[in-house]
């Protein structure tokens, strides 16, 4: 459905960067009409923010946004950009409570492809009670943009007796897996019909926070983190070079839905690197395992959930993956970006 917003041009033109009365229409007619009731003051420099921390600690955290294409089964580039942030969060154990926005928009962009993606934005940080503080808007020229890039910066608050981090972790700790891995590269990839391939899997993009807050006061819960970029085996690698220990997983329970499999099957990838967007991978300690994992398939997120593997009992390890046919390889740690532009 067309969403062109009724006094603006069909197109984005350089002059919507400008400072003038062009700008000011974009912003009234996209950003302030789709995003209004989130606290977006579009005539102030700078926000006044209302925290009550009560003892709670103040988490802050940034990132940016570029996929192609802009919208995919399963969501858009809004929608991914509210839901990357606050999980960002959400894994360290916070709330979300604000963000800002800055937009780069490319000369060329049709007006009502940048309303649908802002109307979506807006559902998101509806969805997880999130406010935009501030924002900026500027256009690049024709081909210097790739459509569309979001940057945000999101703030959360940590409550009180909240304690996760990579230095948690110890020897003989369970790895969790919140959901099948693979579902937003996988949905991208067929999206773009590159390969003249086509599904209707849709990408996993979601908030976390119904998982995150389902269990990070429990006891034994040592460590969070939502495998974006370079999918599960890169979070996996990443708490190898942090704590010195290997760990071994079991392929056989990794959850992967069916068609990231036959994609992957067919096109040579490896699901275990590739992006997913709506999923926490988890560090436990053995007593606790069952816990987390009992509370998160309680959840319509967390039906999927699998304990995966554990820590080494000792430093000095590899990531080693038993197969499901009964041998071992290695899980190297990824060098080339599997597919461009997935979040």
């Amino acid at each position: 459905m067309s969403r062109q917003p009724p006094h603006l041009e069909s197109h984005v033109s350089l002059a919507h960067g400008n400072g003038g009365r062009l700008m000011r229409e974009l912003i009234d007619e996209v950003f302030a009409r789709e995003l209004g009731d989130l606290l977006l003051d579009t005539h102030a420099d700078a926000a006044r923010l209302p925290l009550e921390t009560a003892g709670a600690e103040v988490l802050f955290t940034t990132d940016g946004f570029t996929v192609q294409p802009l919208e995919f089964p399963g969501g858009t580039i809004g929608s991914l950009a509210v839901h990357g942030t606050i999980n960002d969060l959400a894994v360290a154990g916070a709330d979300p409570v604000w963000l800002s926005l800055n937009v780069f928009i490319e000369e060329g962009l049709e007006t009502s492809l940048l309303s649908r993606i802002v109307a979506d934005l807006g559902r998101a940080a509806r969805d997880a009670g999130v406010g935009i503080a501030a924002g900026d808007t500027k256009v690049l020229r024709r081909g210097e943009g790739g459509g569309l890039v979001l940057a945000t910066t999101g703030l959360g608050l940590r409550p009180p007796g909240v304690d996760l981090g990579l230095h948690r972790i110890e020897p003989g700790d369970r790895l969790l897996v919140s959901g099948p891995v693979g579902d937003h590269g996988t949905a991208v990839m067929l999206a773009r019909e590159d390969f003249g391939l086509r599904g209707d899997l849709r990408s996993d993009a979601a908030s976390v926070l119904p998982l995150t807050r389902a269990v990070r006061h429990l006891p034994g819960l040592r460590f969070m983190r939502d495998p974006t970029r370079g999918g599960l085996a890169t979070v996996l690698h990443e708490i190898r070079r942090a704590t010195g220990l290997g760990m071994e997983v079991d392929e056989a329970t990794v959850p992967v839905n069916g068609p990231v499999r036959a994609v992957c099957e067919l096109l040579g990838y490896d699901p275990l690197y590739l992006a997913c967007e709506g999923r926490v991978v988890a560090v436990a300690a053995p007593e606790a395992a069952d816990v987390v994992l009992a509370a998160w398939r309680a959840l319509p997120e967390g039906r999927e959930a699998a304990v995966i593997g554990r820590m080494a009992d000792a430093g000095g390890g590899e990531v080693v993956l038993r197969t499901a046919l009964g041998g071992e390889r290695l899980l190297e740690e990824l060098e080339d970006d599997p597919l461009p532009r997935i979040c």
